[in-house]
């Protein structure tokens, strides 16, 4: 099969993207993620529908003031309406009107959507489409067609689907591009289709891919392996249903395997990807391909030992790549590599012969066996191992702590008080906070205790609390491990704290969180 020399790439976050569910963008975030995109590389960024909302109508009016570069931004839309002229279509002329060098427009390439949804007839469907791209083409436009359904269509009745594309051509389209829109379309099917349009329409085809059988990175792939020229996606897979092509997944399968040079700096990948997440306001999958947290995570004892020899024994590609990192996790399947090489992460030398490298081994096996977790819980980590090594300082001694509920005569509102007593150095300081519930009024008044001798404690918040049951079949009497993740400033770190009682689990994660903070500001 002969490779693709070259491949464009199409970005259509801002709309595709823009239909998954939860997804959305205001004006000023659709602004930011095009021009993170232009600078990343993108050959095209379709901005929207202008005749579908206002937020795209504005988008295409705040995006003349901006310069993306040799990225071209495109306008989004459809053919013209049965029985009227394109020049006469309101929805053509905001298309025109968005004034965008890039237009790209949809069709229906299956007789069942022509007979059932548009309900006219085969000849006049292809006069739409040909008609459409053939006004837009005269007034300069470079014009994308995209061919809805192309694949169910094509499989339904070939010549139909093929007509259509005809259609398209005769009106001037700069590319076709073969969408899999119900996402049903697999992989060889899609490389066989491909290849016989493109064996018609050579270096002018484009794929465009859903994701509903977790095909669409595949399949996007197997048809630029057919000849496809153009690449239709979004960052992350934002999209309809279970989502889009993932470019984000495309994008290095592209560049460092198939050998098809698409952006000019693929390590900036990873911060492209978390830059669209946090303006979606999504977690991160730390699961997604190159990009996520655990896609060069390593935790098996001989998987470990492995990689500390050669990285390629369990890694496919150089993690700095695509801007990850290796990242070796530490649990009751360790071995001694392990936590050699934690270790060495975190600026300590251990020898492999150290017994302090096994009592951390055995310890963290013992605590595991407990409900205890630590691979979100990278501080409480290396407090444990600094413990072992004998390197840990406390940042204060604990003297007493306790919780108290108030609710008013009526019952119609509560207050949660906690008072914490500890012994920094010589002082023994005794305060009380108010707070939301137990752990936010222990948090406030631990600070409140400690803030007078370590004023930077001010600047460290709780960014997240996740509590599980870790034996649930003990109902009531299960064990509960809670997960705190704190943040100060752009840095972040995770601890963790298992008790049968939720509040000592959870003032062990508020301790190590604190107590981590502390030991980086030793000299």
């Amino acid at each position: 099969m002969k490779k693709t020399a070259s491949v464009s790439l199409y970005d259509t976050t801002l709309r595709d993207g823009t239909q998954g569910e939860g997804i959305s963008f205001s004006l000023i975030d659709k602004i930011r993620i095009a021009e993170k995109l232009a600078s990343f590389g993108m050959d095209y960024i379709e901005g929207g529908w202008p005749g579908s909302n206002p937020k795209d109508l504005a988008f295409f009016a705040e995006a003349k003031k901006h310069d993306f570069g040799k990225c071209k931004i495109a306008a989004f839309g459809s053919t013209r309406r049965a029985g009227m002229a394109a020049s006469e279509d309101p929805q053509i002329a905001q298309l025109l009107e968005a004034e965008t060098p890039v237009v790209t427009i949809f069709g229906k390439s299956w007789k069942l959507q022509v007979e059932k949804v548009l309900a006219v007839p085969h000849e006049e469907n292809r006069a739409m489409i040909r008609d459409s791209v053939s006004y837009l083409k005269s007034k300069g436009r470079e014009v994308i067609y995209d061919a809805e359904h192309f694949f169910d269509g094509y499989k339904d009745d070939k010549e139909f689907a093929l007509a259509t594309l005809q259609a398209a051509a005769e009106g001037g389209a700069d590319m076709l591009v073969l969408c899999d829109t119900n996402g049903g379309t697999l992989p060889d099917e899609i490389a066989s289709i491909t290849s016989a349009v493109n064996a018609l329409f050579p270096g002018k085809v484009g794929i465009h891919t859903h994701n509903d059988c977790g095909m669409g990175a595949a399949n996007a792939l197997a048809a630029v392996g057919a000849g496809a020229v153009q690449i239709q996606g979004t960052m992350n897979g934002y999209g309809e249903r279970t989502g889009n092509c993932n470019l984000t997944t495309v994008i290095p399968c592209l560049q460092l395997k198939m050998g098809i040079p698409v952006v000019p700096d693929l390590t900036r990948l990873r911060e492209v990807s978390f830059f669209v997440d946090e303006l979606a306001n999504c977690h991160p999958d730390v699961r997604a391909p190159f990009v996520g947290a655990t896609a060069f995570a390593h935790k098996g004892g001989m998987h470990v030992n492995a990689v500390a020899k050669t990285a390629a024994a369990y890694e496919h590609i150089e993690p700095s790549s695509v801007g990850n990192r290796q990242n070796i996790l530490v649990s009751e399947l360790s071995g001694r590599s392990n936590i050699l090489l934690k270790a060495e992460e975190l600026g300590l030398q251990l020898s492999k012969n150290d017994p302090a490298v096994l009592r951390v081994l055995e310890r963290i096996k013992a605590l595991e066996s407990e409900g205890f977790e630590f691979e979100a819980a990278d501080a409480s980590l290396e407090l444990l191992i600094r413990k072992e090594l004998g390197l840990h300082a406390p940042l204060f001694q604990l003297q007493g702590y306790h919780c108290n509920f108030r609710r008013d005569a009526e019952g119609s509102s509560t207050t949660c008080e906690a008072t914490v007593t500890v012994k920094d150095g010589d002082q023994t300081l005794e305060t009380t906070a108010e707070g939301d519930g137990p752990v936010n009024a222990l948090d406030g008044a631990l600070r409140k205790a400690l803030q007078k001798l370590h004023p930077w404690i001010s600047g460290i918040s709780l960014s997240d609390y996740k509590v599980r049951i870790v034996d649930g079949g003990r109902g009531t009497a299960a064990r509960t491990r809670v997960h705190i993740l704190s943040s100060e400033g752009a840095e972040s770190w995770g601890t963790v704290g298992v008790s049968d009682n939720i509040i000592e689990a959870s003032w062990m994660a508020l301790v190590d969180s604190l107590e981590h903070r502390a030991s980086k500001r030793l000299p």
